[in-house]
């Protein structure tokens, strides 16, 4: 998850350079990188976010089951989903990229 959430967190999204740089150097972040640290924003003005706050924003998606007030207990019920926001939905379409 991490992997295909780079683009949503503080993360640098250029794996490639890894493969070339010094591994002995001192690491340095890349101008990307630093854009998102130093605005706290993404190029699309949402928020950048840790892992942790990732999970947090997708914890608000939640399926209710309703029944309409007053019914009986058996009554038949539906449910509802939230509609997620920008960020969750973008976040749930780069995990449905992840093949098993």
């Amino acid at each position: 998850m991490r992997q295909v959430w780079r683009e949503l967190m503080f993360a640098d999204e250029d794996q490639a350079a890894k493969l070339v740089r010094d591994p002995v150097a001192a690491a340095t972040r890349p101008d990307a990188a630093m854009k998102k640290v130093l605005s706290l924003t993404l190029e699309d003005g949402s928020p950048v976010h840790s892992f942790q706050t990732l999970m947090a924003t997708l914890q608000t998606i939640v399926r209710n089951t309703c029944r309409t007030p007053g019914g009986a207990s058996d009554a038949p019920t539906f449910e509802i989903t939230t509609t997620p926001n920008h960020t969750q939905k973008r976040a749930l379409e780069l995990i449905a990229q992840i093949k098993p």
